[in-house]
């Protein structure tokens, strides 16, 4: 009986990983793949396994220094990039209940790339609970001036299993506009922001999913923030 438990206990996480990290990843491949959409003006971000993201709602107007520097200054870390190390790292902190103000972020994917740049902000003792954002920069055309950065920012409220694939995950809340507003208001303070935009129409679709089974609603409008040298 002994022998057999211990089997079990070596087989199952092998098969819940085989499952949820291997073969549900194939799967959603396979079907994005048979039946492509092609979008060259993404309103949504996507996972790996090209599944629906966080919707996209901010755009940072200024170089890499000069943002990095105006997202400090309004109280957000840079996340550590994401590895073994680092994923080990947030695994530990939080089940021991401890504060990892840089930890890492999933990987989501736009125009074929992992995000350039993400910070985060802490709302808990650990990283259980976090404010995010996931910035891309965007290709530059004549006569544009600062480079631009598209983002999404949403709100981790927990760690859980994925809707979609069971993968454990951070799960997000669904109003994701009140983080782009919190974004805004944080970086409004810094005194750094010279000009203050809300885009409506950005998006068409008001609500979804994104790859870990989460709700989310929006109003639809994108924050477009530029962004001055900072002293």
């Amino acid at each position: 009986m002994r022998r057999r438990m211990a089997v079990a206990l070596i087989v199952l996480p092998v098969l819940y990983a085989a499952a949820a990290y291997v073969l549900a990843p194939l799967a959603w491949d396979f079907i994005d793949r048979s039946s492509p959409v092609p979008d060259t003006s993404p309103r949504l971000t996507e996972t790996a396994d090209h599944r629906p993201g966080d919707p996209l709602n901010v755009m940072l107007i200024a170089d890499e220094a000069r943002l990095t520097a105006a997202m400090l200054a309004a109280g957000w870390t840079a996340a550590d990039p994401l590895g073994v190390r680092s994923a080990l790292d947030i695994a530990a902190d939080i089940m021991l209940d401890r504060p990892y103000a840089a930890a890492p972020v999933s990987r989501l994917y736009l125009f074929g790339r992992a995000e350039d740049l993400a910070f985060e902000k802490p709302a808990g003792p650990d990283p259980k609970t976090r404010h995010h954002v996931r910035l891309w920069r965007l290709a530059e055309t004549a006569g544009e001036g600062a480079p631009r950065f598209i983002g999404a920012v949403s709100f981790d409220k927990g760690i859980g299993f994925s809707r979609e694939t069971g993968q454990l995950t951070h799960h997000i809340s669904a109003e994701v506009d009140r983080e782009r507003d919190g974004l805004r208001n944080d970086l409004e303070r810094t005194g750094l922001v010279t000009r203050s935009v809300l885009e409506p129409g950005f998006h068409p679709v008001l609500s979804g999913r994104n790859g870990g089974g989460d709700s989310w609603v929006t109003d639809g409008a994108l924050w477009i923030g530029t962004l001055a040298a900072t002293p």
